[in-house]
């Protein structure tokens, strides 16, 4: 090889190694949709859970084991199927895929909405906080639509310019956003806002059934309820048909309560 090849290649600027997983499953559509979008900007990779794994927060497995197989997803992408939790696949990735940390992380797209409250209980977000934990940037994006037939036409177009513009910039270590897209036609998304969280909450009720030998179980039901009517919310957002962008953090402390109570409570 001349010396002006191997210079070259010396100086040829890796492309960024991407990430992906969700919560809905390797087979669901919406991440097929994500890496699609995605796939020309890095090298994609993903490891996604063998199935639906929807509400499960931050969970790891660590009374079973875990297994990871390939699957064929998407030309030209490498992909794996995790017996494990979307926190699990994160960790797996890193350590059993890849054998690195990625440049970025993006979870989703998830079917059905992550706005306010819903982030403490969603596997899409716990995959992204999980990779912020590990210094590494991060996104999850979902679609306020959880059918499986759910048109991705502009999700895929927000989600592509969100994810470039990011990796355009050295992005902080810990950043982690929390990406939803309304479900409307592209042509009516009005652009992107970045918000806080909604205080908002499930008002919840457990429906009691009777199984097919007249015992009794119980389904979780409830509604949507926002309390916080800020214009500044992603809850507003996303009702005025704009995608929200919360930045969030996987450091709970409440910082003014800590000075409160500090000066409250003599202890």
């Amino acid at each position: 090889m001349s010396t002006e090849k191997k210079s070259t290649k010396r100086g040829r600027k890796e492309p960024p190694v991407i990430l992906i997983t969700n919560d809905d499953s390797v087979t669901a559509p919406g991440i097929r949709h994500l890496a699609e979008a995605v796939k020309d900007l890095g090298k994609v990779v993903i490891v996604a859970p063998d199935k639906p794994q929807s509400g499960m927060g931050h969970a790891i497995t660590i009374g079973s084991p875990l297994r990871l197989h390939p699957v064929k997803l998407i030309d030209g992408v490498e992909a794996w199927s995790c017996s494990g939790t979307p926190v699990d696949c994160v960790k797996m990735a890193v350590d059993k895929v890849l054998h690195r940390k990625p440049d970025i992380c993006l979870s989703g797209i998830n079917h059905g909405a992550n706005h306010s409250i819903n982030v403490i209980y969603s596997g899409t977000m716990s995959a992204a906080i999980e990779a912020s934990i590990e210094n590494i940037p991060s996104i999850g994006f979902s679609l306020l639509d959880l059918s499986l037939e759910a048109d991705f036409t502009g999700a895929r177009t927000y989600a592509r310019k969100i994810v470039e513009s990011i990796l355009a910039r050295k992005a902080d270590k810990h950043l982690c956003l929390n990406v939803n897209i309304p479900a409307v036609d592209e042509s009516l998304i009005r652009g992107i806002r970045v918000c806080r969280q909604a205080y908002a909450k499930y008002e919840e009720d457990f429906n009691e059934r009777l199984d097919p030998g007249g015992k009794k179980y119980y389904w979780l039901t409830g509604k949507f309820v926002n309390f916080d009517k800020g214009r500044d919310t992603d809850v507003w957002a996303l009702q005025h048909n704009f995608v929200s962008v919360v930045p969030v953090q996987f450091d709970l402390t409440n910082h003014a309560m800590m000075e409160r109570i500090g000066k409250t409570y003599k202890w």
